[in-house]
């Protein structure tokens, strides 16, 4: 009988901590800065030779939910990237599209907004049977409300046979 008490009162304290845990307002979605090049343009790196690493993407609301696909690179060292739609389709302003290959170079690109538009990146390309250097590809979507989601943020290696 005496444990019913302690048991009731850990079973409250548990669903107390797993309700305020899943009831917390995620932080704001941040407006991300796209990049600021104009379409399909390279330009030189500030730092080279430093090691790519990626960050947390935004959270888009799921009434403007989208989806670009970052494909495999090939063996010519392209990175397709694709839009795919989705429910915020209809709200997409513009695609921003960024590379940040190994040695420090930039390539931006504009994506359409229809579902299907593709651009292919020039990634860095291997050497022989040995693995390429690892890229970066960014993708900032920026809806008719002015907001700009960071959606992708993948890095992709040469592909070898």
């Amino acid at each position: 009988m005496h444990y019913k008490i302690p048991l009731i009162f850990i079973v409250l304290l548990c669903g107390a901590i797993a309700f305020t845990g899943c009831t917390t307002s995620p932080s704001s979605v941040s407006s991300t800065q796209g990049p600021g090049t104009g379409s399909g343009t390279t330009t030189g790196s500030a730092s080279s030779g430093g090691v790519l690493t990626t960050v947390t993407t935004s959270t888009i609301p799921s009434y403007n939910m989208v989806k670009v696909d970052v494909g495999e690179k090939d063996y010519l060292g392209k990175i397709p990237v694709i839009f795919q739609g989705g429910l915020g389709q209809i709200h997409v302003k513009r695609i921003d599209v960024k590379l940040t290959r190994a040695d420090g170079t930039i390539q931006t690109a504009t994506l359409g907004s229809n579902k299907g538009d593709e651009v292919d990146l020039d990634g860095t390309r291997g050497e022989g049977a040995l693995r390429g250097p690892i890229d970066r590809i960014e993708v900032w979507v920026t809806m008719d409300n002015s907001m700009t989601y960071k959606t992708n943020d993948d890095l992709r290696e040469y592909r070898t046979r």
